[in-house]
């Protein structure tokens, strides 16, 4: 659902995967390849949200005031509230990137983890525990970060496709087509 708000309309790419149960509301830009899942939410109510290409954003998220950059994985029930998280980041589920938060590129958020207000999670780190501490990525996690933008980059053409043929409406029995 795309809600107007303030004159301000949702923005999607042509090649974007937005579920038709997310809201997005706002100022809110969702880039080219890039997927929304179901029951997410995108409020650009007081700042704005960017989503950036081949981002995907999974269910039950949050994204307020939010900027994210490219080929960003955010797990499923996470916030991103008034945060910047710059591109190539590994979001865990149910971990929260809290106002004035940045995560620098090539970053994994552990599940669960809270990067607090004003934080920076430098370059090529790992954010873990509550509040986050950091700590040099391993060669392993770098590939987690690929491999999971990779994934949802060709399951959202799959899910694209299957809601697509979910809503066709089916021709009446006995029509004359």
């Amino acid at each position: 659902m795309r809600i107007p708000f303030d004159g301000s309309d949702p923005e999607v790419a042509d090649d974007a995967y937005v579920s038709r149960t997310a809201v997005l509301s706002g100022d809110v830009a969702v880039a080219s390849g890039a997927s929304v899942w179901p029951l997410v939410s995108l409020r650009g109510d007081r700042g704005p949200v960017a989503v950036g290409e081949e981002t995907n954003v999974q269910e039950f998220t949050t994204l307020h005031g939010a900027e994210l950059g490219d080929r960003v994985s955010v797990g499923h029930g996470a916030v991103v509230d008034f945060a910047t998280v710059a591109d190539d980041v590994l979001v865990g589920m149910q971990s929260s990137v809290l106002q004035g938060a940045t995560v620098e590129s090539n970053c994994l958020v552990a599940a669960n983890a809270v990067v607090p207000s004003g934080t920076t999670v430098p370059e090529g780190h790992l954010a873990y525990g509550t509040p986050a501490e950091t700590r040099p990525l391993t060669d392993g996690q770098r590939e987690q970060i690929s491999q999971v933008h990779e994934h949802y980059a060709t399951l959202s053409k799959r899910f694209a496709r299957a809601e697509t043929d979910a809503y066709r409406v089916p021709p009446e029995r006995g029509s004359e087509e």
